[in-house]
């Protein structure tokens, strides 16, 4: 089954990491966290996240479009990227997720929400609908690599 790693972070935690950067140890640690899922076999992908001030949210409803520019000042949570992991149940991922490094003196908040696969609707994706999105995947893949 694959999941989501959600890293979380705080606009002030955010905006001091701005200031001053990640520090090397940290890098350091990230990499041979993310070393150690690859040579796992579990990792998908992941990416850290442009700063909130640089976001844009779209907002959609039947009447309307709604494009907002960051930075987001009601906003008390903030995501700072991600992991993608296939794994093998919910407690796997939960182990990974405790060995995330984590800055001295801060706290690290990780979202796991598992993704939901083709199975998960039943009878309703149809076979059709089912080789539809094969395809979609397949033409991801050439344009992607």
């Amino acid at each position: 089954m694959r999941y989501m790693m959600i890293l979380k972070t705080t606009p002030e935690i955010e905006k001091a990491q701005l200031a001053t950067g990640p520090t090397a140890e940290l890098l350091d640690a990230m990499g041979e966290f993310n070393t150690d899922m690859v040579n796992a076999g579990i990792l998908l992908g992941g990416e850290g996240l442009a700063p909130s001030d640089t976001a844009t949210t779209v907002t959609v409803t039947t009447e309307d479009v709604v494009v907002l520019d960051g930075p987001f000042a009601e906003t008390k949570e903030l995501i700072a990227g991600f992991w993608l992991l296939e794994v093998s149940s919910r407690e796997e991922a939960v182990e990974w997720a405790k060995r995330i490094p984590t800055a001295p003196g801060e706290t690290t908040r990780v979202e796991l929400r598992r993704i939901v696969e083709a199975d998960d609707f039943g009878e309703v994706f149809t076979p059709e609908a089912r080789a539809a999105e094969d395809r979609l995947r397949e033409k991801i893949a050439e344009q992607h690599g």
